[in-house]
C-alpha cells in the first residue's frame, strides 16, 4: 500500500514581473535566485559594459547581467527571463533569456537633485540632472565627462560624435539624461562613486559654454587667489603662470612667481622641469584648508627656462605656515628613515620613495624623494647627519590654522647636501658598547657563582643518595608485605562484584521486559477504552443503542487487558499451544485501536506468510501496537498503511500515515513521559533488527521495521545489543533510558 502521492506537496517560488520589485528586495532574498520575467525597454547599454545593460519598465529600472552575450541597444523593446541576485551593491537579474519585442522611446527622465543622486538611491534609474563639466578625455568611442555639482563629483558617459570637442566643454553647464549607476567596494557592498550613462548624444544638452577662452586673460598673481573678490566664482576657470619647482607626471604640478607658490592638480602627462615657464588654467579648490588648483590645462610658454634655487627659510617661519608650495631650502638632523616600494605601471621599472626624517629646533619635518630602486644615495646617510634639504614645502594645517605637518617634496636625491657626519662615539655606539661590557662581566660572575653552586650541590647530592639507598631498601621490603594483603582483598572483592553484576543484569532485563510490555498492553487498551466511553458519552442523548456497543467494546478492551497484564507479568504465554497469526493479529490489534474514529485501516502481505520465532513475533506485534496508538494520539490522520513483508533471510513492518507529521529531530528521547518511539527502537535492537523514521511536517510518517532471520533455525540473528559487556558497561537505569513516544 503506498500513500506517497497523498504525503508530497510542491511548492514553486514566486514569479516576479516588474523591475521594482527586484530594486526592492533584500540582499539575502535576491540572493536566493528568484524567478523574474520582465518586459522593458533597454536604457543603457555602453558597450564597456560587455553586454550587459540597464532594463527599465514602467515600475522602475534594474540592472541585468548579460556579460559577454548580445548587447541590445538603447531603445529596444524586450522580455527578459532569469534569475535575482544580490549584486554588487543593488539587486539584479542575471542568467537572462532576451527576447526581441520591438522599439519604444526611452522612458521619460526623473529630475533628481544631486544629493539624491550621490547616495545611490536612484541606481539603475532614468535621471536627469544639471552639473559644470570640470574635465574630459576620450575613452575608446565613448566621452568621459567629469561633473561637478553642489560640491559633488561624478563622471558621465557620452557616445562620441565628431560634433562633441572634449576640450570645448570644459567650464560648460551642462544638463544630462541617462541611468544612474555607481562604483563600488565589491567586497564591502558600499557606494564609493556614481556615473551616468548617456545613451545618446541629444541627451547631453550644453546650457551654458565657456565665454572666453582662460588662456586670453591676464594671469592672476598666486598670492591674489583665494582672496576677497565679489566677482570670483568657482565656475570659472582661473589663468596662472609660474616658474616650474617639482612635477609629479599625471598627478601634480607646482609653480611660484614672485608671490607664492601653487600646487597645481592636473592629469597632463607631459613631463616638465624645473625652471620652465608655464601657464596653467584651472579650477580654484581646496585641500587641507589651503589653495589648490584643480583639474588644469599646462601650456609650456615661449619663455627660455629659467634658473631657480631654493630660498633658505626659518623655522619660525614654517611654524606659522609660510611658504607652502614654495621652493624652499630647510636644515635639520637625520632623526629616521623609511624606504618605501611604489606602485608602478605594469612594464615600468621598479621605483622607490625614500623619507627622511629630520629636526631642526623644535620642528619635526620629514623629506621625500623618488627614484629607482637600490640607487638612491638617501638610503646610506648615517643617521645624526646634518642636512640641508632642498624641495617644495607641502604644508597640512588644520580647521584652526595650525600646522599639522610639513613636508620637504624633492625632485630628485640630489637634493639633499649632507652637512656634517655624526660623531663615531655617538650614544648608540656608547650604549652598545656599555652593553657589551655588562654582558660580560655577568658572564663571567654567573659562571663563578655556578661553579661553587654546582660543588656544593654534588656533595649534598652525594650523602642524600646513600640515604636514600636506605630508605629505599626498608620500603621494598614494607611493599611485598602490603601487595601480598591487598591481593588477598581484591580476589576477594572481585567474586563479590561478579556475584552483584549477576544479579543487577537479571534485574535490570526483568524491569526492562516488564516496563515495555505494560507500556505496549495496559496504555494501547486504556487508550481504546478512553475512546469507546468518549464517544458514548457523545451518541447516548441521540442514539442510546448504539451507546451500548461502545460500552461492550469498552468491557471487552478491559477483559483484555486483564488478560494481557497477566501473561506480560508472568509471561505464561505459550505460542506453541496458541494457533498464533501475525498479520491478524496486527490488523485486529490496530482496528480495535481505531475503533469508532474516521480513521481507515488496510493490512498488506507480501512473500509466503510463514510462522516466526514467538520472540519476533511478539516484538513485531507490539511496535505496530505501538505504532498505531501513535497515530491515533497524535497524527490527526484518516489513513493507516500496514504492509508485512516475508523473506527467508528477514522480516520487515512498514506502518505509514497520511498525518500531520513531526519534526524526528526534536522527538528523539523520553520526553514528558513518553517513551514510545526509543521502546520500538529498542525491541527492534534487541532482535539484531533496524528501525527507521521517515517524517516531516504536514508530510505524515513512516516507521519501517527490519528484522534478519537466520534461514537454517528461522530465528533472529543475534545483535551487538546481546553481546556481553565488561564491568564498565554496567550502570544503573537512569529516567533518560526508558522509551519514549513522540
Amino acid at each position: 500500500m503506498a500513500l506517497g502521492p497523498l504525503l508530497s506537496h510542491a511548492q514553486d517560488r514566486p514569479l516576479i514581473t516588474n523591475a521594482a520589485d527586484v530594486i526592492s528586495l533584500r540582499a539575502d532574498r535576491a540572493a536566493q535566485r528568484l524567478k523574474v520575467l520582465i518586459t522593458g525597454v533597454v536604457t543603457a547599454a555602453d558597450p564597456a559594459l560587455k553586454g550587459r545593460f540597464f532594463l527599465q519598465d514602467s515600475t522602475s529600472g534594474v540592472f541585468v547581467d548579460n556579460y559577454n552575450g548580445h548587447r541590445p541597444e538603447p531603445g529596444d523593446l524586450i522580455e527578459v527571463s532569469g534569475i535575482t541576485d544580490a549584486g554588487a551593491y543593488a539587486p539584479i537579474v542575471t542568467a537572462p533569456r532576451i527576447r526581441p519585442v520591438g522599439k519604444a522611446p526611452l522612458p521619460p527622465a526623473k529630475v533628481v537633485t544631486i544629493d539624491r543622486l550621490m547616495s545611490g538611491a536612484e541606481d539603475s534609474q532614468r535621471i536627469e540632472i544639471s552639473g559644470l563639466v570640470r574635465a574630459t578625455r576620450v575613452d575608446g568611442q565613448r566621452l568621459a565627462a567629469d561633473l561637478t555639482s553642489g560640491g559633488f563629483r561624478f563622471r558621465a558617459y557620452v557616445p562620441m560624435t565628431p560634433s562633441l570637442d572634449p576640450k570645448a566643454l570644459i567650464a560648460a553647464q551642462v544638463r544630462v539624461r541617462g541611468t544612474a549607476a555607481e562604483a563600488h567596494n565589491r567586497s564591502l557592498r558600499q557606494l564609493v562613486a556614481v556615473e551616468v550613462y548617456v545613451p545618446t548624444p541629444a541627451d547631453f544638452i550644453v546650457e551654458k559654454p565657456e565665454k572666453i577662452d582662460p588662456f586670453t586673460r591676464p594671469a592672476a598673481p598666486l598670492n591674489s587667489l583665494a582672496q576677497y573678490d565679489r566677482d570670483t566664482s568657482f565656475n570659472q576657470r582661473v589663468h596662472v603662470r609660474g616658474i616650474v619647482t617639482l612635477q609629479h607626471p599625471g598627478e601634480s604640478l607646482f609653480i611660484e612667481d614672485l608671490t607664492l607658490g601653487l600646487q597645481i592638480k592636473c592629469h597632463q602627462t607631459d613631463e616638465f622641469v624645473r625652471g620652465d615657464i608655464v601657464d596653467a588654467v584651472g579650477f580654484l579648490g581646496f585641500e587641507d584648508y589651503l589653495p589648490v588648483l584643480q583639474d588644469a590645462v599646462l601650456r609650456r610658454t615661449s619663455q627660455p627656462r629659467m634658473v631657480i634655487t631654493p630660498k633658505p627659510a626659518k623655522t619660525a617661519e614654517l611654524q606659522n605656515g609660510l611658504h607652502h608650495a614654495e621652493f624652499i631650502s630647510c636644515q635639520g638632523k637625520l632623526l629616521d628613515r623609511t624606504v618605501r616600494q611604489l606602485q608602478v605601471p605594469t612594464n615600468a621599472p621598479a621605483s622607490t620613495r625614500t623619507i627622511l626624517v629630520l629636526q631642526s629646533d623644535s620642528l619635526i619635518f620629514t623629506a621625500e624623494a623618488d627614484g629607482p630602486s637600490g640607487s638612491s644615495k638617501l638610503a646610506f646617510i648615517p643617521i645624526g647627519s646634518t642636512l640641508e634639504a632642498g624641495g617644495v614645502c607641502l604644508t597640512e594645517i588644520d580647521s584652526d590654522g595650525k600646522v599639522k605637518s610639513i613636508r620637504i617634496l624633492l625632485g630628485s636625491p640630489n637634493d639633499i647636501e649632507l652637512l656634517q657626519k655624526p660623531s663615531w662615539l655617538t650614544p648608540r655606539r656608547l650604549l652598545i658598547g656599555f652593553s657589551a661590557l655588562s654582558g660580560i662581566l655577568v658572564v663571567i660572575v654567573g659562571w663563578t657563582v655556578a661553579v661553587s653552586r654546582r660543588n656544593s650541590v654534588l656533595n649534598f647530592l652525594i650523602r642524600d643518595r646513600e640515604r636514600a639507598q636506605r630508605e629505599l631498601q626498608q620500603a621494598h621490603d614494607l611493599l611485598e608485605h602490603r601487595v601480598k594483603e591487598r591481593t588477598a582483598e581484591l580476589k576477594f572483592q572481585i567474586t563479590a562484584r561478579k556475584e552483584s553484576e549477576v544479579r543487577f543484569k537479571a534485574v535490570l532485563a526483568e524491569r526492562t521486559r516488564l516496563a515495555q510490555e505494560l507500556h505496549d498492553t495496559v496504555e494501547q487498551t486504556l487508550t481504546g477504552i478512553a475512546l469507546q466511553l468518549d464517544t458514548a458519552s457523545k451518541v447516548f442523548e441521540q442514539k442510546p443503542i448504539e451507546t451500548l456497543h461502545h460500552l461492550d467494546l469498552a468491557r471487552n478492551l478491559m477483559a483484555n487487558s486483564q488478560v494481557e497484564v497477566r501473561r506480560s507479568i508472568w509471561d505464561l504465554r505459550s505460542r506453541a499451544l496458541e494457533q498464533f497469526n501475525l498479520p491478524g493479529a496486527l490488523l485486529s490489534g490496530a482496528r480495535q485501536i481505531t475503533a469508532g474514529t474516521d480513521i481507515q485501516v488496510n493490512l498488506e502481505t507480501k512473500g509466503a506468510v510463514q510462522p516466526l520465532p514467538e520472540v519476533v513475533e511478539e516484538n513485531l506485534l507490539r511496535i505496530g501496537q505501538e505504532a498505531v496508538t501513535n497515530v491515533f494520539k497524535h497524527a490527526q490522520a484518516t489513513a493507516i498503511g500496514i504492509q508485512l513483508v516475508f523473506d527467508p533471510l528477514r522480516v520487515t513492518l512498514e506502518i505509514q500515515d497520511n498525518g500531520v507529521g513531526f519534526n524526528p529531530e526534536t522527538s528523539a528521547g523520553a520526553r514528558d513521559g513518553h517513551f514510545g518511539l526509543l521502546g520500538m527502537s529498542e525491541r527492534a535492537k534487541r532482535l539484531g533488527g533496524q528501525l527507521s523514521l521517515v517524517s516531516a511536517p504536514g508530510q505524515g510518517a513512516t516507521i519501517r521495521v527490519e528484522i534478519p532471520l537466520d534461514p537454517a533455525r528461522n530465528v533472529p540473528l543475534p545483535s551487538a545489543a546481546d553481546a556481553p559487556k565488561s564491568n564498565d558497561d554496567i550502570a544503573k537505569p537512569t529516567e533518560d533510558s526508558r522509551p519514549d513516544c513522540r
